[in-house]
């Protein structure tokens, strides 16, 4: 525990760098993961098969390839968890984030493959992902979340409809 602790909290925690330069993070594996470390990147080189293939196994539909691609070279952050055994990697969260690059940021796409949900990985990814924008200065950091997983956030800080406002939507019919 002693790492997740000086990740996210006191002056042992990595500097923070610009939102698209590369950073890696390595948690080393335990238990059946034991000889595997994951880590997180800010790379954008991310195979988009790879990450259907995330998307497919917590059950998300799938998307046009095209788009994907689109929304990923247009984020201000984008952050992909990998798990490396001996020489093979392979993609296991990713989450993305929109932003006005001064006051507001927007959360999108948190995925966490299921062989890693439950082991605090989801929430070292959100940590990483507040910390890298609050190190750009962004104040007001939002995002959507399925009713299943609004608990999840709010451990981690996030609340529905702060202040009462409400979000407002449009939809093409």
């Amino acid at each position: 525990m002693g790492f997740w602790k000086s990740l996210f909290s006191g002056t042992d925690a990595p500097s923070t760098t610009s939102a698209t330069a590369p950073e890696r993070i390595a948690v080393e594996g335990s238990g059946d993961r034991a000889n595997s470390r994951v880590f997180f990147s800010t790379e954008r080189e991310i195979d988009l098969y790879e990450l259907e293939e995330l998307c497919d196994a917590v059950g998300w539909s799938r998307r046009p390839l095209r788009k994907v691609k689109k929304a990923i070279q247009h984020s201000f952050l984008v952050v992909s968890m990998w798990e490396q055994r001996g020489m093979q990697r392979r993609l296991v969260g990713f989450a993305r984030a929109t932003s006005d690059h001064a006051f507001n940021a927007t959360i999108w796409d948190v995925v966490v493959h299921p062989e890693f949900q439950g082991k605090g990985m989801g929430k070292a990814l959100m940590r990483f992902m507040i910390k890298k924008l609050r190190g750009e200065d962004i104040s007001n950091i939002t995002l959507f979340a399925d009713p299943q997983v609004v608990n999840f956030y709010r451990t981690l800080g996030f609340m529905p409809d702060p202040e009462g406002i409400k979000g407002m939507f449009w939809y093409p019919d």
